[in-house]
């Protein structure tokens, strides 16, 4: 009698086992053709192609791990930002990194026409809220595409802002103009500084239109006749030493700054909207413009960033970012052109 209870205990327990590997397998199966079902819907959205089957199992292995990343951090209720499924998707942080930013910090002394930096130019009063596109100094958002050269659209950036400011009128500036002719410790879509940007600009007198030197992410030949067609000029830049936000808060309020970060980290990559206050390191390896800062209703203060990946990044090509953290960097690496 007790063997056969003992016997069909052992069965329910077999059956118990298996009906639950069998929910897990099921469950995995599950999560497995849901996710192949994304991953067809972003090929589609993208119309991203591969050179055959083998690279699109090796990006959708990519791609599962980045979504996988993203549902976790949406979960997560505690989150004031919320991250999506974008067009870098199917990039490892590896290859985001090299391809997307281009940052570079030389060895060698900052470029020589650097204005000196003072205090006592500062003012105390600053507003709660500024934001450079209501008054008119921002451009589009643009995109550097697979070209290393966010520092020549960081510095574009602040040299339409302080353009407009100066003259009432807002015009965008060519980024392959730098990308040509900015080789004065520059690299091209390898990367570079907005202060040798900046250098160049004023030595050369000028930068000319976008529409009369179109960008094509990848580095060609300075043209010198379009080179001599200025659009907007410069008299020198200001290099800002580390500092503390409260004080960049009060540059920002003056115009729109050049600003080094780190936009390495999953989190950033694929940040969608809210006020980011993710995981972020502190090795500055990519370049934006600081373009505003505010509070939102719930008393959490931001910086408005503009990028230079596009409208389908983040906020329509923005990012806030919080204040007063010390997150990715901010405020470590700043400047902006005097004209």
């Amino acid at each position: 009698m007790a063997l056969a209870v003992l016997g069909k205990t052992f069965i329910i327990a077999v059956f118990t086992i298996l009906g639950s590997w069998t929910s897990q397998a099921t469950s995995r199966a599950l999560q497995e053709a849901s996710m192949a079902e994304k991953y067809s819907q972003w090929l589609a959205q993208y119309n991203r192609n591969y050179l055959d089957d083998t690279e699109k199992e090796s990006r959708f292995e990519i791609f599962k791990q980045n979504a996988e990343f993203i549902e976790k951090t949406n979960s997560e209720g505690n989150r004031t930002y919320k991250l999506s499924l974008n067009e870098f998707a199917d990039l490892s942080a590896e290859e985001f990194i090299a391809s997307r930013s281009g940052f570079k910090m030389t060895n060698l002394s900052r470029s020589t026409g650097t204005t000196s930096f003072t205090h006592e130019s500062l003012t105390d009063v600053i507003p709660t809220t500024v934001d450079w596109r209501d008054q008119g100094a921002v451009t589009a958002v643009k995109n550097q595409g697979q070209c290393g050269c966010c520092w020549a659209f960081s510095a574009v950036a602040a040299v339409e802002g302080i353009t407009q400011i100066q003259t009432g009128n807002l015009i965008s500036l060519s980024e392959q103009q730098l990308l040509d002719c900015s080789t004065v410790y520059n690299q091209g879509c390898d990367g570079g500084l907005m202060n040798y940007a900046f250098d160049y600009i004023i030595k050369n007198n000028g930068i000319t239109l976008e529409t009369n030197y179109p960008y094509v992410a990848t580095q060609g030949i300075c043209d010198a006749e379009k080179t001599s067609q200025s659009a907007a000029v410069i008299t020198g830049f200001t290099d800002i030493p580390g500092i503390n936000e409260k004080e960049l808060l009060q540059h920002v309020a003056r115009q729109p700054i050049s600003i080094g970060i780190d936009g390495g980290d999953r989190a950033f990559n694929f940040y969608s909207s809210g006020v980011f206050n993710g995981e972020c390191g502190t090795v500055i390896n990519h370049a934006v413009t600081a373009v505003g800062f505010g509070t939102t209703p719930d008393g959490i203060d931001y910086w408005l960033v503009k990028n230079s990946w596009g409208e389908n990044w983040g906020e329509s090509g923005y990012m806030r970012i919080q204040r007063d953290l010390g997150l990715c960097g901010f405020a470590t690496l700043a400047s902006y052109p005097t004209a």
